[in-house]
């Protein structure tokens, strides 16, 4: 069937659908109209460009065999039209037409369509502060960004971070890489928030600390001092000196073309489209960071812009706007990064996620070593399981460490998208060998003792928890039951001393009228301690989640791995 298919943006959902929907019809004519000079890049990837282990910029615009996605690309291989520098200004939905403006000479036309993609992606969040518009002040978004990045980013400078999630961390290493003094500013009291809990999330604070990256929780940024160029980031009554400050807070979606045209915007503030990608004209389809979607766990409508999602949800917009029949169902919210040393992500829901959706859910924190213990190269791991109590059914993993998450991350995603109980998680039948992982890898692991912990039988409490109560004062027995030559490595100041081994004969040395909280490396050990404890009538005992391993606070002698 003959038609025209307009496609605005020609980054990943644009350059995606443009593509699927020539495929699917190939007698269709398909013009992809964007505003700016490079198209069909990694966004990404800019970090990795700023901090050389890109070199060239144009790896990120090209294809896996070398190949420049521009144009005469898309022309030759695609079959489709690509006009850049070119700006869509409206959308006359009665006429299916739109009104394009030439960057170089003003000049306006009109361009029909039948069917009508919008990929305008999103833009970097501007904070409302005062002197934003000093020179030096940028954004991590575009190719002109990572160009402009890159020959800031001098030896010795001092650069400030705004903004601490995956972008904002992301860049702080390559600016370290690169030689710069960084400070990474987050008005909220976490770095990654909305990506890892708070435990967790202070496993990467520590890591950015040791590579010496300064880091400020809980402090908002209010303006930027200098007459001409940054100068300073101001803090309340403070002052960050900084030569250069990226502003990574977030992005916003572009939806101001849609909402002109009167299409439906979603309660998220991105364009509301259907499980076919579909906005609220049946002519016109909606994809990647401009668009909402669905949350597979909440049913609720969310803005998670990524690129995986935008190909996915531009390969469904692509087939649909050409006739085809598919659908996207939605995000569970997967993400991850690397931030030096560390690999860090998440699936599903976090804990504070989760009960703010009003679920009452059971975590664990499991650590262990990402191959087996014994294998060259082993790293350590740790996961956090979050689950539904009632019915043990899986809500999230998050996995911070040294070793490899990602699959550990990607086997949850899958077993989380189907509905999987711990039960069921704890019985995967998951690849084995020592260069791999271990024989009952740290995911089975962290579902059996979810399993103990739904049926009552362990009884755990975050390392947070502990920190908190250390620091209030509580009445309470940390009990530490390792080895003394463990103890004597790496310990938590103020912890009791009892080895696993010992504890039957020394149990005459622990009140019974207090809370007894018992750790080891891991917190195996830990559990067996409770076990122990329980079986000699003390009432009020607990294991702390994840043990040293897990611990994300100062010890009083050298560190752990992490």
């Amino acid at each position: 069937m003959k038609m025209n298919i307009v496609v605005i943006g020609a980054n990943a959902a644009g350059a995606k659908s443009a593509s699927k929907a020539k495929r699917i019809n190939p007698k269709a004519e398909v013009t992809v109209i964007d505003r700016g000079n490079f198209i069909s890049y990694g966004a990404c990837g800019i970090p990795y460009f700023v901090s050389d282990a890109v070199e060239d910029v144009k790896e990120l615009m090209s294809t896996a065999v070398g190949v420049v996605r521009d144009h005469h690309f898309f022309k030759k291989v695609k079959g489709v039209t690509v006009k850049t520098n070119t700006e869509v200004i409206a959308i006359d939905r009665a006429a299916k037409s739109v009104c394009l403006r030439d960057a170089q000479t003003s000049q306006e036309t009109t361009l029909a369509y039948d069917r009508l993609i919008l990929a305008t992606g999103s833009s970097p969040f501007i904070p409302k502060i005062n002197n934003v518009d000093l020179t030096n002040v940028l954004t991590v978004k575009s190719i002109e960004d990572a160009e402009l990045l890159k020959r800031l980013a001098v030896h010795g400078s001092r650069a400030c971070i705004v903004g601490d999630g995956l972008i904002g961390l992301e860049t702080a290493e390559a600016l370290c890489h690169k030689g710069l003094q960084v400070t990474v500013v987050e008005m909220r009291d976490q770095v990654l928030p909305g990506v890892l809990d708070r435990e967790m999330a202070a496993l990467v604070e520590k890591q950015l600390k040791q590579q010496g990256v300064t880091v400020m929780t809980g402090c908002a940024v209010s303006g930027l001092v200098g007459d001409d160029a940054v100068e300073a980031v101001q803090i309340g009554d403070m002052q960050i000196p900084a030569d250069l400050v990226v502003l990574a807070p977030g992005v916003t979606p572009n939806v101001e073309l849609a909402r002109t045209a009167g299409l439906e915007i979603g309660v998220t503030g991105a364009i509301a489209v259907d499980k076919l990608q579909c906005t609220s004209d049946p002519n016109i389809y909606a994809c990647g960071d401009c668009c909402e979607t669905t949350h597979l766990i909440t049913g609720k409508k969310v803005f998670i812009p990524l690129g995986s999602t935008a190909n996915k949800q531009g390969r469904v917009a692509g087939i649909n706007a050409a006739g085809g029949e598919a659908t996207f169902a939605g995000v569970i919210g997967t993400s991850i990064l690397r931030v030096f040393n560390l690999n860090a992500g998440k699936t599903g829901l976090t804990e504070a996620e989760a009960r703010a959706n009003g679920f009452d859910v059971e975590t664990v924190l499991s650590p262990s070593h990402d191959k087996a213990h014994f294998f060259p190269g082993a790293k350590p791991i740790v996961l956090k399981l979050v689950a539904e109590r009632s019915t043990g059914r899986i809500l999230g993993l998050q996995a911070v460490g040294e070793g490899n998450v990602d699959k550990r991350l990607d086997a949850a995603a899958t077993a989380i998208t189907f509905g999987a109980t711990a039960e069921q998680v704890s019985q995967l039948d998951l690849a084995y060998a020592p260069p791999y992982s271990a024989a009952m890898d740290n995911l089975i692991v962290a579902a059996d003792i979810l399993k103990n912990k739904l049926a009552g039988h362990a009884r755990g409490i975050s390392s947070h928890e502990v920190k908190r109560m250390l620091d209030d004062g509580d009445d309470f027995i940390l009990l530490d039951v390792r080895s003394p030559a463990e103890h004597g490595e790496v310990r938590i100041e103020g912890a009791k001393l009892i080895p696993l081994g010992m504890l039957r004969e020394k149990l005459e040395e622990l009140p019974r009228d207090k809370e007894i909280i018992t750790y080891c490396k891991i917190s195996l050990r830990g559990y067996e301690a409770q076990k122990i404890l329980d079986a000699a009538g003390f009432e009020n005992t607990k294991f702390m989640d994840g043990g040293i391993l897990a611990w994300p606070y100062a010890l009083t002698t050298a560190t752990t791995t992490f």
